[in-house]
């Protein structure tokens, strides 16, 4: 604020809940110079003169009381209410001018209104959303921006766009099915693209600043304040309301450059204390209907698997991948159900992720997939009396690399146990890929593309199809290669976790072991991990010469004897 005048003329944005249609603005214009500077030194000079008795007082009381109704005025405007200019009333007031069903909807309006004579302002006037104007307000003057003698690019684009109702049906668009995504985009591209897709109401109020004598002059119009509502209750204001700061200064354009005022208030009437609380019933009421309605989507009973069955989901997500030779990553992955096991026959249990360029995060090539999936199994042991402990499902899955040429290489092979504990899990998984010896394979691998493949991806691991006692890899050669990062969130559902007669059993069968508790998983763990420390004790006794065997029993004997 400079000397009492508000510079503040940014655009305020508001937000409200209430309909738009009751948002009234009081509008105060007074000129400061000219006509408003002789009006008052004439009063100043008939008050002196009228000591002496040597003037008239009619005369220039008419005066100052005729310039004083020209240079000030206030007018309470609604949102898109429209209030005619003594332009648009000379315009329309020929039936011969009206031409469109707008035109002829004023011509009437106008004629009613000299007919009652209530016409209530002679400067202050509005353009609603309705009019021509708002299509070119880029071009308009402006009190508080300069006119620009050519609209921007952007502006020309936008004219159309943002002013579209909300009632217009949407026109189909064909979606292209190749380039979705421009890497490389033009400067025309970046014109055409950057365009603003939100339907807009507009409303202007406008201010007729020419001369006493001479209103009705489209080059004296002037904006004095424009408002732009969506449906998302957001609206916005230029300039914002004075709010106890000094007024708007602006100057007209043209030889005689003038000085007025402009004051902005909200009028917006007060929202009364039953309006409020009958409003706040309603929203109550509302939010109940939409939590029933909801409630009865869902339904009232809770699903629950078939008594003896554990209900496991699993939702995922590939995170990411890092620490491979080549660029343009994706993952190839599929779930291995053991024995027991089973899913929903329409349920897929494998997929490919897309394809992902990697980016450097610190010394790695990291690539970025987020890649989500689900999957959802049954366990159901159906001999009770077998007291092994169940295998849980295995996530096997491969990365590979498709270069410019579409040649496609295998990076790595991995596997991930689903846990047996519910909850969030995040994992990251080493890969490995066969290798072949001599640069023959790598000079292949480079030019060609292609490498060893594994025929069955279950060596990773164990695989399914293996009966013997001994899996022997030797001679498999290998190569580290990087990892890859996931996150599972387990669900583990099924009766017995609330069968209050099963919890009280002392010793629970296998599916109740099975509980999605922590606890309960850490030892699962431990049985786990020392079955198989007891197995390969087993093994080594059996590999290990009879004469050993015999020695080691002789000791023993001795020992204790």
């Amino acid at each position: 604020m400079a000397d009492g005048w508000c510079t503040d003329t940014g655009e305020a944005v508001y937000r409200s809940r209430d309909a738009v249609k009751n948002l009234r603005i009081r509008v105060r214009i007074q000129r400061v110079t000219s006509t408003a500077g002789l009006s008052q030194h004439l009063h100043q000079q008939v008050l002196s003169q009228q000591e002496r008795g040597v003037i008239e007082l009619d005369t220039f009381s008419s005066q100052t009381q005729a310039a004083s109704t020209t240079d000030a005025e206030e007018l309470v405007v609604g949102w898109q209410e429209k209030v005619f200019s003594q332009y648009e009333v000379d315009l329309y007031q020929t039936a011969s001018n009206c031409q469109t069903p707008l035109e002829r909807q004023y011509h009437t309006e106008i004629m009613a209104m000299e007919r009652s004579g209530r016409r209530q302002n002679q400067r202050i006037f509005t353009y609603t959303d309705f009019d021509r104007f708002s299509k070119w307000e880029e071009q308009a003057q402006s009190l508080l921006i300069p006119a620009q003698s050519t609209p921007t690019f952007l502006a020309e684009r936008m004219a159309n766009v943002r002013h579209r109702r909300q009632e217009r049906r949407a026109v189909e668009s064909v979606v292209p099915k190749t380039r979705l995504i421009t890497w490389e985009p033009s400067e025309e591209f970046i014109k055409n693209s950057h365009i603003i897709n939100t339907p807009v109401q507009t409303m202007h109020i406008m201010g007729d600043l020419g001369p006493s004598g001479k209103l009705g002059l489209k080059e004296n119009e002037y904006i004095l304040c424009t408002i732009k509502a969506d449906g998302n209750g957001v609206i916005t204001i230029k300039p914002d309301f004075n709010n106890n700061r000094g007024a708007y200064r602006f100057e007209t354009q043209g030889e005689k450059r003038e000085v007025w005022r402009l004051y902005l208030e909200n009028a917006s009437s007060d929202i009364h204390a039953e309006e409020k609380e009958k409003e706040q019933r309603m929203y109550r009421d509302l939010y109940t209907r939409h939590k029933d309605y909801l409630n009865s989507l869902v339904g009232q009973d809770f699903e629950m698997p078939p008594p003896g069955i554990l209900r496991l989901i699993v939702n995922g997500e590939i995170v990411s991948a890092q620490g491979y030779e080549y660029d343009n990553l994706y993952v190839h992955f599929f779930l291995d159900l053991p024995n027991n096991w089973s899913s929903v026959p329409s349920h897929c249990l494998s997929g490919v992720t897309q394809t992902c360029r990697t980016c450097s995060v610190g010394k790695e090539d990291v690539a970025f997939f987020s890649y989500p999936f689900s999957f959802e199994t049954f366990f159901h042991k159906e001999d009770e009396s077998d007291g092994s402990l169940p295998q849980w499902p295995v996530l096997y899955f491969k990365v590979l690399s498709l270069d410019f040429w579409q040649r496609y290489r295998t990076e790595g092979y991995g596997f991930l146990v689903i846990p047996s504990t519910p909850g969030y899990h995040r994992m990251t998984c080493h890969t490995w890929r066969p290798l072949q010896s001599g640069a023959v394979a790598e000079l292949r691998r480079f030019f060609i593309g292609g490498a060893p493949e594994l025929e069955d991806i279950s060596y990773v691991r164990v695989p399914g199809t293996f009966k013997g006692k001994r899996l022997s890899r030797f001679g498999f050669r290998t190569q580290t290669t990087g990892s890859v990062t996931f996150t599972l969130n387990c669900i583990q559902h099924a009766r017995a976790f609330i069968d209050a007669s099963t919890l009280k059993k002392r010793r629970q069968t296998v599916l109740d072991q099975l509980g999605g508790h922590s606890q309960q998983g850490s030892v699962y763990n431990v049985l786990e991990a020392f079955q198989r420390a007891h197995k390969r004790m087993q093994e080594a006794r059996e590999t290990l010469p009879r004469d050993l065997i015999n020695t080691s029993a002789q000791l023993n004997s001795e020992s204790s004897a």
